[in-house]
């Protein structure tokens, strides 16, 4: 895997090109961050190989044929055990082995802050270990291309530098970075924001603030929710606006709600309910994922932000997968 950001994505060729009606075909999209999936969690090793295939079948329905399944906060020991699992069950399924084409590690490298710690299970939190995260890219069988990391836990820069340097895409989240700790993650390889203006407490000092030193940096690429929820249409017009052109991705960061109907659902140990667009733990006003999908996060983007449909989509599809060097087929449009 390469931490690069590639000048093109080669797509794959499709089974059937589309030279009869082309404006009946597109890029796949691609999303970066996905939890789970069409009532299905990927947080447990309880996790059946049909309902993996029906969560990837469900995905593809959305236009979205390759994905970075995400595992958040656990052990180490159990985080492993996933991995190991997931990757039992992509052994034995191309479909899905293609659809997951990597993982993106939330956790356990992240503030222990409450309302940093987001929906997070508390007390397994870690200072950045090497020796672990190397024992779960092993048990990942070496498909940990995207890492989100608290820069201001001790050993962070060298511990970014380590990833960098073995091809991972380092990414910033539920943080509460001093200037100067994103500053030395910068130096040492961070390329990304994860889910930025999200990840922290509902109070904020209204200017001194991760969010707006996050949002500042040019060198970072954010990662925007386009659900409405998560950041409002205004704001995400406003944060839009202040990164450079070329500097802002968007995912879902969906869970099991995902491609479902409202109810209740798990997210790992969680307790979540889904209800009028919002994931929340019950009693909890922070969100706990969400319940978009891809498809219906490039409607909103270009609709929010005034901007072409194509240029919301290679957002959320070629530019998106550059960070990682994954090649996006060709799809036809339904």
């Amino acid at each position: 895997m390469s931490a690069s950001t590639p000048s093109l994505v080669n797509p794959s060729t499709p089974r059937n090109p589309p030279s009869a009606n082309p404006s009946s075909f597109a890029t796949s999209l691609f999303d970066l961050q996905v939890n789970g999936f069409a009532g299905v969690d990927f947080q447990t090793v309880e996790l059946t190989l049909p309902d993996l295939r029906r969560a990837v079948e469900a995905l593809r329905a959305c236009q979205t044929h390759r994905i970075l399944l995400t595992l958040i906060t656990d052990e180490i020991e159990a985080l492993a055990a996933k991995f190991r699992h997931i990757q039992e069950l992509r052994a034995q399924d191309a479909l899905i082995a293609e659809t997951i084409c990597g993982y993106h590690l939330e956790g356990p490298f992240l503030s222990a802050e409450d309302g940093y710690r987001g929906a997070h299970p508390a007390g397994a939190q870690l200072a950045p270990d090497w020796e672990a995260f190397r024992e779960l890219q092993t048990a990942a069988g070496g498909r940990i291309k995207l890492l989100t990391i608290a820069p201001e836990l001790p050993g962070s820069a060298e511990f970014i530098a380590e990833a960098a340097q073995a091809g991972v895409v380092v990414s910033l989240g539920h943080t509460n970075a001093s200037d100067a700790q994103i500053d030395a993650a910068i130096r040492a390889g961070a390329k990304l924001c994860t889910h930025l203006g999200n990840g922290v407490p509902q109070t904020l000092h209204r200017h001194d603030n991760v969010v707006q030193r996050l949002l500042a940096r040019d060198e970072l690429t954010a990662c925007f929710i386009p659900d409405g929820v998560h950041l409002p249409p205004a704001v995400l017009k406003n944060f839009f606006r202040a990164k450079p052109r070329g500097k802002v991705l968007f995912t879902t960061d969906a869970v099991s709600a995902a491609g479902a109907p409202p109810g209740r659902y798990t997210v790992g140990s969680l307790k979540v309910e889904s209800k009028d667009g919002v994931v929340r733990q019950p009693g909890r006003k922070n969100f706990a994922g969400s319940c978009l999908t891809p498809d219906q996060g490039v409607t909103n983007a270009a609709r929010w932000l005034g901007i072409p449909a194509t240029e919301a989509r290679g957002m959320f599809s070629t530019q998106a997968a550059a960070h990682f060097g994954v090649g996006l087929p060709i799809i036809p449009m339904t």
